[in-house]
C-alpha cells in the first residue's frame, strides 16, 4: 500500500480494460500493473492508460510485493486457479464472473480466504446494477411488503464467442440470474431443483456433454418460506440478450423490461406503472460516478460487448470497485464475499447436475452456508 492506497493489479485486458480508469480515479486504489499473455495487447492497453508495470507471466506478477489487490478478468477456466494462488501469495483478489467451474474449487477458494485472512470478492455485476438498486431501494423502504416470490433469467446467443463457451452448460454461467434473487432475499440458497429443455447443435454438445437449450431451476432459501426459479440459454434459443430479475410483493411488484432499452413495469394491485429507472452514481466517491453511464472508450466502434449489450452491466462497473476498495479501507466483508461468492456459483454447479439427473433436489454443501 501507497499513501493508504491499494496497489491494484488487473490480469485480463479484454473486459478488464473497463476498469482500469476506475481504479485510476477511485480516492482509495493506485492502478499500479496489468499483465496479459499477448504483448501487443499489454503494450496497447498499458500505453492508452499511462501504465508503466506490465506483466506478460502471471507467476512474475504474483511475485511482486508491491501488489495488494488482483483483480482477474480471464476466461472463466481460470478463476480458480488463478484466485487461489492469488490468495496464497498474499493478495487480495476481486474476480470476474463466475467465482469458479467446480463446487470443489469453490470450497478451495473459501478455504484460502480463511486461512490466510485475506478479501475476495466476485464481481457480480447485475447486484450493482442501477436496477437491482432501485428494486433493493423499493424493498428497504418497506414499500414492496413481504417477498412472495423472485424471478430472474440470463438468455444470451453465445455462437461465435471463444472456443470455450461453445456448449457449456446454461447454469455454469448462472450468476447473472442467481445473484439478485440471493442478493434480495438476503439469504442463502438451500436446495434446488432444474430441469433441462430442448436441444442444442449436436456439434456443440460433445465438449461438456451437456444437450439443453435452456435450463430452469427452482430455489429454496435457507431459513425463509422464499423460493425463486432461474433461467438460462446459451445457444439455439432464439430470444434478444436479457439479463432481468422480477420481483413480487405484497404490496408492490417490479417486472423488468421484455424488450432491452424499454421501461419496466411496477404493479400494485390491478394498476401497472412504467417506470424509468434512476441512475444510482450518487452512492459513488464523485471521482468516479461518471462511470455509472459512460465506459473506457469514446468512440461507438470501440465499445466494449458489456455497453453494446446490457448497458454497461447497469452502470455496476464503478459500485464493484468501490464496494471492493471500500470494505479493504472499512475492514469489513464486501458483498458478495467467498463465502457467498460460493453459493451463487454452486447453485449454476447444482442446477446443471440437476438437470442432468431428471430434475433431482440438490442441496448446497455446508462450507457456503451462513452460520447464523
Amino acid at each position: 500500500m501507497e499513501n493508504n492506497k491499494f496497489n491494484v493489479a488487473i490480469v485480463g485486458l479484454g473486459f478488464g480494460a473497463e476498469f482500469i480508469p476506475i481504479y485510476q480515479r477511485h480516492p482509495y486504489a493506485n492502478m499500479y500493473a496489468i499483465c496479459q499473455r499477448n504483448m501487443e495487447k499489454l503494450n496497447e492497453v498499458g500505453d492508452a492508460f499511462g501504465i508503466e508495470k506490465r506483466y506478460s507471466d502471471y507467476n512474475d506478477l504474483l511475485n511482486d510485493p508491491n501488489v495488494d489487490i488482483i483483480h482477474i478478468n480471464t476466461p472463466i477456466q481460470s478463476h480458480a486457479e488463478q484466485s487461489i494462488a492469488a490468495l496464497r501469495a498474499g493478495k487480495h483478489v476481486a474476480c470476474t464472473v463466475p467465482m469458479a467451474t467446480t463446487v470443489e474449487e469453490c470450497r478451495q477458494i473459501v478455504e484460502a480466504v480463511k486461512e490466510t485472512g485475506l478479501t475476495y470478492m466476485m464481481m457480480e455485476t447485475v447486484v450493482y446494477s442501477r436496477e437491482f438498486l432501485f428494486v433493493k431501494e423499493m424493498y428497504e423502504k418497506g414499500e414492496m411488503g413481504k417477498l412472495q416470490f423472485l424471478r430472474a433469467s440470463h438468455q444470451q446467443e453465445m455462437a461465435g464467442w471463444p472456443g470455450y463457451w461453445e456448449g457449456l452448460p446454461p447454469m455454469h454461467y448462472a450468476t447473472h440470474c442467481v445473484g439478485p434473487v440471493v442478493a434480495l432475499a438476503k439469504a442463502d440458497a438451500e436446495h434446488v431443483s432444474c430441469y433441462g429443455s430442448g436441444r442444442i447443435d449436436e456439434n456443440l454438445i460433445s465438449k461438456y456433454g451437456s444437450p439443453f437449450a435452456i435450463e430452469s431451476c427452482h430455489i429454496k432459501f435457507k431459513d425463509s418460506d422464499l423460493a425463486a426459479e432461474v433461467t438460462r440459454s446459451l445457444f439455439n434459443t432464439a430470444r434478444q440478450y436479457r439479463e432481468s430479475f422480477d420481483v413480487y410483493g405484497s404490496k408492490k411488484s417490479f417486472e423488468w423490461t421484455l424488450v432491452e432499452h424499454e421501461e419496466s413495469v411496477i404493479h400494485t394491485g390491478e394498476t401497472p406503472e412504467k417506470v424509468k429507472i434512476p441512475d444510482y452514481a450518487h452512492l459513488l466517491p464523485e471521482e468516479i460516478q461518471s462511470f455509472t453511464t459512460g465506459g473506457v472508450y469514446d468512440a461507438d466502434s470501440k465499445q466494449h460487448l458489456s455497453f453494446i449489450q446490457g448497458s454497461g452491466h447497469g452502470g455496476s462497473h464503478p459500485h464493484l470497485v468501490n464496494e471492493f476498495l471500500s470494505a479493504l479501507h472499512d475492514k469489513r466483508e464486501p458483498f458478495p464475499n467467498a463465502r457467498q461468492s460460493a453459493n451463487i456459483t454452486c447453485v449454476g454447479i447444482l442446477a446443471h447436475e440437476s438437470a442432468m439427473q431428471g430434475g433431482k433436489q440438490l442441496f448446497l454443501p455446508e462450507f457456503t452456508l451462513s452460520n447464523t
